[in-house]
């Protein structure tokens, strides 16, 4: 993988790529084709033009009717009211996205490159004692990690996990969606579990077509060191992997779509287009797995995104940790379900880390250190567990 140190979010170099640096693809699959388009959704653009872009090569009156094709492409997809991603301000139907809001939260939080850290959150992981504080907590206690705390922007996902966010955080935005309630938690792959990860993917569309970059980490990802040093500088999309290969731009890695950094330009605006998308190819299918379908996909080639996959080693979970302390940037509760469970580890990891901490102050030298994790714990084969029945507490909710 490649490593650079000097390339920090506050450095001056680390500016907004603007697309029109030629960069190297990552290799795509030849033996995979375009998915098929749903009967009700007319093809993109970018579909048009690569099935007829050889017609340009034949006699004038091919090329008109290359022309005609693909401006009737254009003409019927515009017309559809689909997300145009080089439409200035321009944003879904009905999406309940406050461009002027949330343009406004950006620029409060942002880096000196146009980039923020965003994380969302429902009631039932922004509550006391939950998800959020450990969250939080992770950025007062890593290395150097505190000063991030600025530029973290916290999407809520209904009015309680607003308001607690309100309290502890000054960059809040409260993404409101029509007919949905996420106010419960979502279990694995039910349904309201899908259309959050669905929506998580619209709305960083949105925050990539505004201009800004961002490094999106879920809320069960503790930070321990600044991760930007690890970061390829000259990818368009990094994501941190489930299992890790070895080979950062190794298609076959399997990735998890819960940290990744995205840099704003014309190829990931076009990318989260086509992910988005790519939900009505693959029905019933969430945003990671979708990912592992169309990452082989031609239309990656074709757009020239650049792909780089996170090494573990510093970027890891509790499917393959980072087993090194003195490197590690950020752990995720992954291969887990259950907010317990989740809370439950990720409290003893926080104290792994603070073992860790204390331990340098005896030792010469970080790499005497002799702290290790001691989690996973609950996590441990909570796929293959009953879940516990939901109930109310004390205070009403749904438990």
């Amino acid at each position: 993988m490649t490593t650079n140190k000097n390339h920090s979010p506050y450095h001056p170099i680390m500016g907004l790529d603007n697309g029109h640096h030629k960069v190297k693809a990552a290799a795509g699959h030849p033996d995979k084709q375009f998915p098929s388009l749903s009967p009700s959704s007319p093809p993109p653009p970018e579909f048009c033009l690569h099935r007829h872009q050889l017609l340009i090569t034949q006699t004038p009156k091919m090329v008109i009717i290359f022309a005609t094709v693909a401006l009737s492409c254009l003409v019927l997809y515009h017309s559809s009211g689909d997300y145009n991603p080089f439409a200035a301000g321009n944003n879904p139907a009905n999406s309940g996205i406050n461009l002027v809001e949330l343009k406004s939260i950006l620029e409060n939080a942002t880096m000196g490159n146009n980039t923020v850290i965003i994380t969302t959150l429902n009631d039932p992981w922004a509550e006391p004692n939950s998800m959020f504080d450990l969250l939080l907590e992770s950025f007062r206690i890593g290395n150097q990690t505190k000063r991030f705390l600025k530029h973290l922007v916290v999407i809520t996902l209904d009015q309680k996990a607003y308001a607690r966010c309100l309290k502890l955080h000054p960059h809040c935005y409260n993404l409101s969606t029509n007919g949905m309630d996420f106010s419960r938690e979502a279990y694995f792959m039910a349904a309201d579990y899908l259309k959050m990860m669905w929506r998580r993917i619209d709305f960083l569309h949105a925050v990539l077509n505004l201009g800004y970059s961002f490094v999106f980490t879920d809320a069960d990802i503790m930070w321990f060191r600044d991760p930007f040093p690890q970061f390829d500088k000259d990818a368009d999309f990094q994501i941190a992997c489930d299992y890790f290969k070895g080979n950062s731009y190794d298609l076959r890695n399997l990735p998890n779509g819960g940290f990744n950094y995205v840099k704003s330009n014309k190829k990931t605006i076009q990318f989260y287009k086509f992910w988005y998308n790519s939900r009505l190819t693959y029905p019933g299918l969430h945003d990671q797995d979708v990912f592992n379908k169309i990452k082989f996909n031609p239309f990656i080639k074709n757009v020239g995104l650049r792909i780089v996959f996170l090494d573990t080693r510093y970027f890891g979970g509790f499917c393959q940790p980072s087993k090194d302390l003195n490197k590690v940037c950020t752990m995720h509760a992954n291969c887990c379900v259950g907010l317990d469970n989740k809370v439950h580890d990720l409290g003893i990891m926080l104290d792994d880390w603070r073992k860790y901490t204390r331990s340098l102050v005896s030792q010469r030298t970080t790499h005497e250190s002799t702290v290790s994790w001691t989690v996973p714990q609950l996590c441990r084969g909570s796929f293959h567990r009953p879940r516990a029945p939901t109930k109310k507490d004390g205070h009403g909710r749904m438990r």
